[in-house]
């Protein structure tokens, strides 16, 4: 791939019809979760008619280069925040700031919103996700559980918007 190929980040529109790519997307970048986080991600259980479902309740953005998705994520719109979820970009993709910019579009979002904050949850074992989402001023809030797990599974972060 051309590293030097222009990213653009686009809201995903309402007539998407590109959920296969965008679900084998997620898949390549959360597969090195698997056999590392426990219990197993969410992102396991998703389809193209659940991801479609999602975008009609959420805010999509995409990160295309050329004509090929790059990354992905999701807002939730909530009373005082954002909550982010399914960042993802593909390991051959990773490192090139596309997460950095689609974690921009939805904090641009919350900001035109009236927002307070954007909330994201990783998960305990994904230290290198901590601290990447501490370098984009998120700090933890608190650690839950997943249901049926004594100890802690996940951890919530949280940037204030300014």
């Amino acid at each position: 791939m051309d590293r030097n190929e222009a990213v653009s980040i686009t809201r995903i529109p309402v007539d998407f019809d590109r959920w296969d790519d965008v679900l084998a997307l997620i898949m390549r970048a959360f597969a090195s979760m698997d056999g590392i986080i426990d219990p197993p991600s969410s992102a396991h259980l998703l389809t193209a008619d659940s991801l479609r479902d999602k975008a009609r309740q959420e805010t999509g953005f995409v990160a295309l280069k050329g004509d090929r998705i790059v990354g992905c994520v999701f807002a939730l719109e909530k009373v005082t925040e954002f909550y982010v979820g399914k960042l993802a970009v593909p390991p051959d993709c990773q490192g090139q700031g596309i997460g950095r910019r689609l974690m921009q579009a939805v904090e641009d979002l919350a900001r035109s919103r009236g927002k307070a904050a954007i909330e994201l949850q990783t998960r305990i074992e994904l230290t290198a996700n901590h601290a990447a989402f501490a370098r984009l001023g998120f700090h933890e809030t608190e650690r839950t559980a997943h249901e049926g797990y004594a100890r802690p599974t996940s951890i919530t972060m949280r940037k204030p918007i300014p």
